[in-house]
């Protein structure tokens, strides 16, 4: 994900992430990567041992950060626009750090699926980070982090995601929809960012 990250002109301390302390020597990474021009969005995918998938996807767009950064913590809405999130619920607040409890709805071969997470997420204004990990879940491994990054008149926005489902889960399916739901996430963010920057 190190081209990614280098394109996006995000902060120079967004190194490429580094494989699982457990991960094999001999490991090597499966990374499918689609290029973008502004608005458009931008996804890479590793692959991992052991069912994990990491993925990065990200949006540039002409809107100032401070937009996109109120949608990002507007925590008990965020299902109101970002797709198949069916509930969204804070639970706690300690100075920057948050929990939140989030229900996601798919739908698979006509099947409805939910999975729940409580996360923790930790804010960071002045980076323009929002990194996020799985206390509690219906998945192994959920943790990531949102990014707000600006160059020039462009805002940068890039969502990383690091899971691993649950023995079982039919990890194929995941990763198509992750490929779909990560991308619409993305707009969503944008949607709103852009019809509060309208209202303002």
């Amino acid at each position: 994900m190190a081209q990614l990250l280098a394109r996006s002109g995000l902060p120079s301390q967004l190194a490429e992430p580094s494989l699982p302390s457990n991960a094999p020597a001999n490991v090597t990474n499966t990374v499918q990567t689609s290029v973008c021009s502004l608005n458009t969005i931008q996804q890479e995918m590793e692959r991992l041992p052991q069912g994990t998938r990491r993925l990065a996807v990200q949006l540039r767009l002409p809107l100032d950060p401070r937009w996109i950064w109120s949608v990002l913590t507007d925590y008990a809405n965020l299902n109101s626009f970002i797709p198949n999130l069916a509930s969204s619920r804070q639970l706690w607040r300690k100075g920057n750090r948050v929990g939140l409890e989030q229900v996601g709805t798919q739908q698979f071969c006509g099947l409805k699926f939910s999975a729940t997470v409580e996360l923790e997420l930790e804010e960071d204004l002045e980076a323009g980070e929002l990194r996020f990990c799985m206390c509690r879940g219906d998945f192994r491994r959920f943790e990531g982090c949102w990014q707000i990054g600006r160059s020039g008149d462009t805002t940068y926005l890039l969502y990383e995601l690091t899971v691993q489902g649950r023995p079982g889960m039919p990890i194929g399916l995941i990763e198509q929809r992750l490929r779909e739901d990560l991308a619409n996430n993305l707009r969503g963010v944008q949607r709103e960012a852009e019809r509060r920057a309208a209202q303002s």
